[in-house]
């Protein structure tokens, strides 16, 4: 594969009590805010600090530091808050201070080092200005304090022949935080489909090529947009200037919301855009998409 230029990255830096510099995707940030007043709650989870008020709508505060496996700071109105919003769910993020807006190219953005584990709540690592920065898995954090219950497949919102139309067809899963992939993965195998899943837009790009030549091609992809080295983005646009798998079906489905990215994912060549996390948002999709090519 042709090397392909990433797409621009709005990082946003802020820093833990220990020191530590970590980044986080701007699309995701609503505001940013100083520590407000907290409500503790009896029996919150050890990771939240309290839930404050904003603008009259409750917020739960995560406290970052301990959430990704730091010593926390117990101080109540030291730091400030990072309020988030993502895969249809809102926080704050209590973190010591922010520092500042830094634009990148998502090729500079490499995967985490070999070895960093389960635990380690980065999605890529990045230098800017000769400092190293971890792209904060946001996905990860909110997953480990509050884990996502698989939900069922309703049959009665998918037809017999919806269900009978899904059975055994190729789906290929792309997305670089474990959390996600595993839950898009498990959906779609109760559905029926025959699924497979990679971390990089590379691997996937490869994938797609390989299982064309051995003459059982990809039908759909289902590809994260935020990725390490190639975006969501630039792996459409490789895919469809590529003439073996350049018609492939290719669902983008992202952690941010959907509405601000689906202008640039029809540009790209996308066929269709979900925001994560719903069962039965994505089953329709999928429904869709085979519809489509048949």
């Amino acid at each position: 594969m042709n090397a392909v230029l990433g797409d621009s990255l709005s990082l946003l830096l802020f820093r833990l009590h220990s020191g530590r510099l970590l980044g986080i995707n701007l699309l995701k940030v609503n505001e940013i805010i100083a520590c407000p007043a907290l409500t503790k709650l009896p029996n919150r989870h050890p990771h939240v600090r309290g839930i404050a008020s904003l603008r009259g709508a409750s917020l739960t505060v995560i406290d970052l530091a301990r959430a990704i496996g730091e010593r926390g700071n117990n101080a109540s109105q030291e730091g400030c808050l990072i309020v988030t919003e993502l895969s249809r769910s809102r926080q704050g993020l209590h973190v010591q201070n922010v520092e500042r807006i830094v634009q990148c190219s998502t090729r500079d953005v490499k995967p985490p080092p070999a070895g960093s584990g389960s635990r380690a709540f980065i999605t890529g690592v990045t230098q800017i200005d000769g400092a190293i920065v971890q792209v904060l898995d946001i996905e990860k954090v909110l997953h480990d304090i509050a884990p996502a219950e698989p939900e069922e497949i309703d049959e009665s919102l998918i037809s017999s022949a919806d269900l009978q139309m899904l059975e055994g067809r190729r789906v290929l899963v792309v997305d670089d935080s474990h959390v996600a992939l595993h839950q898009t993965v498990n959906t779609l195998r109760k559905l029926g489909l025959d699924c497979q899943s990679v971390r990089s837009a590379g691997s996937a790009f490869a994938v797609l090529q390989e299982q064309h030549r051995a003459g059982t091609p990809i039908e759909v992809l289902v590809s994260d947009i935020e990725m390490p080295e190639m975006d969501g983005y630039s792996l459409v646009r490789e895919i469809r200037k590529t003439t073996d798998i350049g018609h492939t079906y290719v669902l983008l489905h992202t952690s941010l919301d959907s509405t601000m990215n689906t202008e640039k994912a029809r540009s790209v060549g996308a066929n269709d855009m979900l925001t994560k996390f719903s069962t039965v948002d994505l089953s329709n999709a999928l429904v869709r998409a085979f519809q489509a090519l048949s």
